[in-house]
């Protein structure tokens, strides 16, 4: 990054920082890596603490930085943009010529809660349900939380296999089960402390969240919530004039 001063002209300090910044971040800094603290800043290129501050705070608005409690501010990835649509995260980020992987946080038998047991048209009791929870990451990069649920019933020993893959090939292959339709809600909350930590994020940083239920043919198989991190992921539609049914 440059160490030139900034000076008083047509263009604000503030706005010549935010481009300084800017540029570093595309052209000198990978994501991830740190930008120089509030004081460095201050100090190199002869500016306040407040316009530092600004700054900062006007790039990681744009999602072009983001900041971690108590430890700094960061480059933030390029978005992974998608179209909505029936696929595995898995083929998702294959698309797109990302290597995923997932960590299994969670995996267990275990009584549904009264809205997921609904959905999924289970009694509510233990061990009715397959609970799994996994850290869904694109090149090494953590990308989405998943809470999903599936049917004991239907898929015997469903914890004996590998949860590391796509679950979608997995109920297709092993269960004759493959996914052929869903029905999807998308809202949006703020990470608390516990999943800001397991996502490289701050508390508080905006996530998409995807409330998805899976029929296989008439058969549901699955409900799982994806939180994504919101300024790594993004949602693009298509749009008519046509009213839905």
């Amino acid at each position: 990054m440059s160490g030139s001063l900034l000076t008083d002209g047509p263009v604000p300090k503030r706005e010549q920082l935010i481009a300084v910044l800017r540029r570093t971040a595309a052209e000198d800094l990978g994501p991830d890596q740190p930008v120089p603290s509030e004081r460095e800043l201050v100090e190199r290129h002869g500016v306040s603490r407040q316009t530092v501050r600004e700054a900062i705070g006007h790039l990681v608005h744009e999602g072009v930085l983001y900041r971690v409690h108590g430890k700094g501010t960061y480059v933030a990835a390029r978005q992974v943009q998608t179209q909505l649509h029936l696929a595995s995260f898995t083929d998702d980020m294959r698309r797109r010529g990302l290597a995923p992987s997932t960590r299994v946080l969670r995996a267990e038998a275990a009584e549904p809660p009264a809205e997921v047991a609904a959905a999924l048209d289970l009694p509510s009791g233990p061990g009715s349900a397959w609970r799994v929870e996994r850290l869904r990451l694109a090149d090494g990069v953590p990308m989405a939380l998943e809470e999903s649920w599936f049917p004991a019933h239907l898929l015997p020993r469903f914890l004996e296999h590998d949860l590391t893959g796509s679950l979608y090939t997995l109920l297709g292959r092993e269960y004759g089960l493959s996914p052929s339709s869903g029905d999807q809600v998308l809202t949006a909350e703020a990470a608390t402390r516990a999943q800001a930590e397991l996502m490289r994020t701050s508390a508080g940083a905006a996530l998409l969240v995807f409330t998805r239920t899976t029929s296989a043919g008439d058969v549901v198989v699955e409900r799982t919530t994806s939180r994504y991190r919101a300024d790594r992921y993004s949602v693009r539609t298509t749009l008519d004039r046509t009213p839905p049914r």
